[in-house]
C-alpha cells in the first residue's frame, strides 16, 4: 500500500481527533470528589464508577500514535523517492513547525498523563490514615487542556507534513533542472 501525503494527513488528523475526543470525554466524566467513609483510625474513600482513567490512557495512546505517524510520514519516501533530512531542515518554516509539533505533543502527553495517573492512584489507594481526608480526585481542567493540546499537536504535524511536501517538490524540481542542464551541457 503506497502512502500519499493525503493518506498520511488523514491518518495523523484522525488519530489527533480521536485523542482530543477521548481526552474531552475523560474530563467530562471525571467525578468531582469521592465519598469519605470514616472507619477506625482511617478514612475509606468510595468513588463512583469513573471511565476517565481508561479514556485518559486512550487519549494518550492516540496522541502518541498521531505524533509517531506525523514524525514517520515526514521522512517517508513518497513515490519511491526519498529526500535527505538536511533538505527538509533548510526550510525555516519546516524547522519551526517540526519543533513546535514535538514540543506541543510532549506538553499534551504530560497534561494528559498527569491527571490520568493521579486519578488512577486515587482510585486504587482508597484507605487514608489522615482523618480529615476529603477524597480528592485529579485536578479539574488539566485533562481537557491536554486534549486541546493533543489536537493542536496533530494540527502542527499536518502543517509540518505540508511544508515537507513543498520542500520535497522544490528539491525534486531542482534535481530535475540540474539533470536537464547537465544533459544539455553534455550534448
Amino acid at each position: 500500500m503506497a502512502v500519499t501525503i493525503k493518506k498520511a494527513a488523514l491518518i495523523v488528523g484522525a488519530l489527533g481527533v480521536l485523542s482530543f475526543v477521548f481526552g474531552v470525554i475523560a474530563e467530562n466524566k471525571k467525578p468531582a470528589a469521592g465519598t469519605p467513609i470514616p472507619g477506625k483510625d482511617v478514612v475509606i474513600c468510595k468513588y463512583p464508577w469513573d471511565p476517565s482513567v481508561p479514556l485518559g490512557y486512550l487519549s494518550v495512546s492516540f496522541l502518541l500514535l498521531s505524533s509517531f505517524a506525523g514524525y514517520r510520514f515526514l521522512f517517508y519516501p513518497y513515490k519511491g523517492k526519498s529526500v535527505p533530512q538536511s533538505v527538509l531542515f533548510q526550510s525555516t518554516s519546516f524547522f519551526a513547525f517540526f519543533n513546535v509539533a514535538l514540543f506541543t505533543g510532549g506538553l499534551a502527553a504530560t497534561m494528559l498523563l498527569w491527571p490520568t495517573i493521579t486519578e488512577h492512584l486515587h482510585l486504587t489507594h482508597k484507605v487514608h490514615h489522615d482523618l480529615t481526608t476529603q477524597c480528592p480526585t485529579a485536578k479539574t481542567g488539566v485533562l481537557g487542556g491536554g486534549a486541546f493540546l493533543s489536537l493542536d499537536a496533530s494540527l502542527f504535524w499536518l502543517v509540518a507534513l505540508m511544508l515537507a511536501d513543498n520542500a520535497r517538490e522544490d528539491h525534486f524540481d531542482e534535481v530535475e533542472k540540474d539533470a536537464k542542464a547537465q544533459a544539455l551541457g553534455a550534448a
